[in-house]
């Protein structure tokens, strides 16, 4: 793999250090095109290949849809479709299909704010899984290219090799493990080598007005792993300006240094500006989060980090470092390899060797994510050193293969990180053999490397070589990508691909919806975030941005919830269908159980019952609350007070009895006969029957297990004419604790109650309802004083008034929108606003007014200093003999 580019001398020069004129000379373009075409398309074919090899969709019939896959990124662009063709109630402010009202433009930001993502409106509305892997594959293929492109601007070499570290860095194993299931974080990792980039063009003085756009665009993209592509850039700016200067003295030297720090400031400061108008949403929207339980950091042991640089290993304990045997011998051998000037291995080899231990450090985990640790993958910036390890490689390799010396000072150092892998629980049957053969693959192209050497008019060898270290490459990635998919689907939750399931439930959706005359609840289907999938206007929400408001709101009520707290899910309940103005739901029933290659079928019921409207009127203030924690302040007793009226029949002592067996309990209790038994158990796991039930009745299941899942409360049947009340309880084997329920768990509905309190209810609550895009408007019965309230969860951003009164923000009513009345407007009218718009919009302002003055002083300047310019862009002659290969 010789270079036939000639390095400038470096002997003479202090630290090996690059002259001016060769690091302001313009480098050729045609190279870094076809570096990043051939990563760019090398990348997309292997990355199929590894999911046809895998079985997964859209190469096979398995799911690909592990966790958050499926349960958020495939329904949210799912949603974002149907919202960019104009075919959602909401708008890009507001999301009325889920959480019953949400904050759609800090989603929007979270999860559907790349460039990418609009491609989804090119797919057909029920193939919603190619365009999400079409979008995946494209985000990783342009990673690859952009670090291919990097890699030659860092330094001239063979562009076929810059093109297949290009590739590694983008099949790395953080790619496989994380950023393939995790779509929105690839954003991230196109973004580090683009930041890279920026950070150049500051240290030279060269676009000043695109640096700062691509910055935004990142941050845009996906500020999260903007945020570690950021300090990954500064890290690789800092070795850049430590290895290599502007000839001069000591002083000179120093202040064109601390000049392109200034410009590399003020060019990320500029980008986040313009990012502000969404940035600052996402930002203050996960401020009013439901709050996860703090995550305390455990650094992953030495010998499963050493082992991740292995390939086909998979956790989410540890970094996902892998990216090939061949690179990474490669990077390795940058130390010992002598023709690079020293002070440049020195300062790479630092870099990597801080970032490594920053991973494990607890101050500078939380530095790497923006002061949080995180729940669940505590290494989601390790993508940042992957792409050290890849540029360490290029620096040794670029000028041709490096010494006899080096090699095995690389080979030592992998057999030496291989052994001391061996121990660790994430070693795979398939690392040590895929390893092997990579490195056996790598080992004769580089020899015929090395007798390219001795015969350069050759041209069958170099291309030997290369060829050779692309099917070492290539086909450790595919056994790697291929292994890590299946371990994930044998170790972690998945969901379905859609299927006649979906389809069928979108349809009954389409044909009963009624907004905003009431709401069509699709229950639960596959997958999670159910309406943004399927349509309707339900209870079902799952982002990193659910708000506290919210879940707390429903919990309390008897709903549940997965992800502690931050995905409640819909209850079937016919007094919150009332509070919430659901007058259709739709109920499932499986055709089989769900299969990881099968699509999912089920038949569809559709139940309708009258409601009250969404904006109802209440004369006075709500009933007084139970003391927190009483023995009457029950999920019951809430739902009571959000209605109004007294519906259930709680009785205040159940009986707890055990089985003689000890594995279960019996609960015995007294309610009027006709009435419907409810059990509101959130802590429990195991089933639930009601005794004298029909035997085709199943036992109800609770799955309760905090902090991560609430179990919703559920009917078990009809109580006897006799009155008596027997559920038979039996936990889960394992459950803890077996048995822990509230003091009155049972609760038995009175239909005849309800049904006078919703009538009641729609006597005098609203007449018309009219929303539109982020409003909702109301028109009341004349004369109506007491409060108005609105079926939306007072979230923060909403404002409202009556009448013709300007909108001020939004009075609270047991965690619902309140207008008060006095009894003289005839209109309630609510606006929601995300919380950060107008201050991010003043931000973005003012960046893009410093941009465009920014862009007029580099104007001037470039008319006035027409000699520096042509200094900038004149080509400089290598010498042809070196002693060191500076960069």
């Amino acid at each position: 793999m010789p270079s036939r580019v000639a390095p400038h001398r470096a002997a003479d020069r202090p630290g090996g250090r690059v002259p001016a004129a060769a690091e302001t000379a313009t480098r050729p373009s045609r190279p870094r095109l076809r570096a990043a075409a051939g990563a760019a398309l090398l990348t997309g074919v292997l990355f199929c290949l590894a999911s046809r090899l895998a079985g997964s969709h859209p190469f096979g019939s398995r799911t690909r849809n592990i966790v958050d896959l499926g349960q958020q990124y495939l329904p949210y662009h799912s949603y974002w479709r149907r919202l960019l063709l104009g075919e959602a109630d909401g708008d890009l402010f507001l999301n009325w299909s889920s959480g019953f009202g949400s904050n759609f433009l800090g989603d929007l930001g979270t999860y559907l704010s790349s460039p990418f993502d609009l491609l989804v409106v090119v797919f057909p509305a029920d193939r919603p899984e190619l365009a999400l892997y079409v979008i995946t594959a494209l985000k990783i293929a342009t990673a690859g290219a952009a670090m291919a492109a990097l890699l030659l601007t860092l330094r001239r070499g063979p562009w076929p090799v810059a093109a297949l570290l290009g590739t590694a860095y983008a099949l790395s194993g953080w790619t496989f493990n994380y950023g393939a299931t995790v779509p929105m974080w690839l954003d991230g990792l196109v973004a580090f080598p683009l930041l890279c980039l920026v950070g150049e063009w500051a240290r030279k003085r060269r676009r000043p007005v695109l640096g700062p756009l691509v910055v935004a665009i990142a941050w845009i993209a996906n500020f999260y792993t903007a945020y570690m592509a950021t300090i990954g850039a500064a890290v690789f700016l800092l070795v850049r300006l430590l290895t290599t200067d502007d000839t001069g003295s000591e002083g000179a030297v120093r202040r064109p240094r601390l000049a392109a720090l200034l410009r590399a400031a003020r060019t990320v400061a500029i980008g986040v500006g313009l990012a502000a108008p969404l940035v600052l949403v996402v930002f203050l929207g996960t401020k009013v989060a439901d709050p996860t339980p703090p995550t305390p950091f455990a650094p992953a042991a030495w010998t499963d980090v050493l082992a991740r640089f292995l390939p086909a290993t998979a956790s989410v304990a540890s970094p996902a470092l892998f990216i090939g045997t061949p690179a990474l011998a490669l990077a390795l051998t940058l130390p010992f390899n002598s023709v690079v000037a020293g002070r440049v291995r020195a300062g790479w080899v630092t870099a990597i060797v801080l970032v490594t231990l920053s991973l494990q450090w607890e101050p500078t985990h939380l530095l790497w994510h923006a002061g949080a640790s995180p729940n669940g993958i505590p290494y989601r910036q390790t993508f940042v050193l992957c792409g050290l390890l890849l540029m360490a490689a290029w620096l040794s390799v670029a000028g041709g293969l490096p010494r006899p010396l080096a090699l095995l000072g690389g080979a030592g150092t992998l057999a030496f990180l291989a052994r001391a892998a061996a121990v660790s629980v994430d070693i795979d049957r398939w690392t040590y053999p895929a390893a092997a053969g990579a490195l056996a693959l790598a080992a004769l192209a580089a020899v015929a490397a090395l007798l390219a050497r001795s015969r350069p008019a050759g041209r069958l060898l170099p291309v030997l070589a290369v060829g050779l270290l692309l099917a070492a490459q290539a086909g450790e990635t595919l056994v790697t990508g291929k292994r890590i998919e299946e371990q994930q689907l044998s170790k972690v939750s998945w969901a379905p691909r859609i299927g006649p399931w979906h389809t069928g439930m979108a349809a009954a959706v389409a044909a009963k919806d009624a907004w905003p005359r009431h709401r069509t609840d699709p229950g639960e289907v596959p997958g999670g975030n159910d309406v943004l999938l399927v349509g309707g206007e339900g209870a079902d929400y799952y982002s990193s941005l659910t708000s506290d408001t919210y879940s707390r709101t429903l919990a309390a009520l008897g709903f549940g919830f997965y992800a502690k707290g931050r995905h409640p899910v819909s209850l079937d309940n016919p007094v919150t269908d009332a509070i919430f103005s659901i007058g259709t739901r739709m109920r499932s029933t499986p055709e089989g159980p769900l299969e990881l290659d099968r699509l999912p079928e089920a038949r569809i019921e559709v139940a309708e019952s009258p409601v009250p409207p969404l904006v109802t009127v209440r004369p006075g203030p709500p009933a007084p609350a139970p003391a927190p924690g009483s023995a009457a302040d029950t999920a019951f007793a809430r739902q009571e007070r959000m209605l109004g009226s007294t519906v259930y029949e709680v009785p205040a002592d159940p009986r707890r009895t055990g089985t003689p067996d000890g594995t279960g309990a019996t609960l015995t209790a007294n309610c009027p006969a006709g009435s419907e038994v409810w059990l509101w158990a959130p802590e429990y796991q195991g089933t639930a029957a009601l005794s004298g039930s029909p035997a085709t009745t199943p036992p109800a299941e609770f799955a309760g297990k905090l902090p991560s899942v609430l179990a919703p409360m559920q009917r078990l049947g009809t109580v006897p004419a006799s009155g008596a009340v027997r559920i038979e309880l039996t936990p889960e084997p394992k459950a803890e604790p077996r048995l822990k329920l509230p003091a009155r768990p049972v609760g038995c509905l009175e239909r005849h109650r309800l049904d006078s309190a919703v009538r009641e209810l729609t006597a005098t609550g609203a007449t018309a309802v009219r929303a539109t895009g982020h409003t909702l408007t109301a028109e009341l019965p004349a004369g109506s004083t007491g409060t108005a309230v609105l079926a939306v969860p007072r979230i923060s951003g909403w404002r409202c008034a009556a009448g013709d009164a300007p909108l001020e923000p939004a009075h609270r009513r047991l965690g619902l929108l309140a207008v008060p009345l006095d009894g003289k407007a005839t209109t309630v009218t609510c606006s929601f606003r995300p919380p950060g718009v107008k201050p991010g919009g003043a931000a973005g302002a003012a960046a893009l007014l410093a941009l465009l003055l920014t862009a007029w002083l580099h104007r001037s300047r470039r008319t006035r200093e027409p000699a520096r310019r042509r200094e900038f862009t004149a080509r400089a002659h290598p010498a042809r003999s070196t002693e060191k290969t500076p960069v």
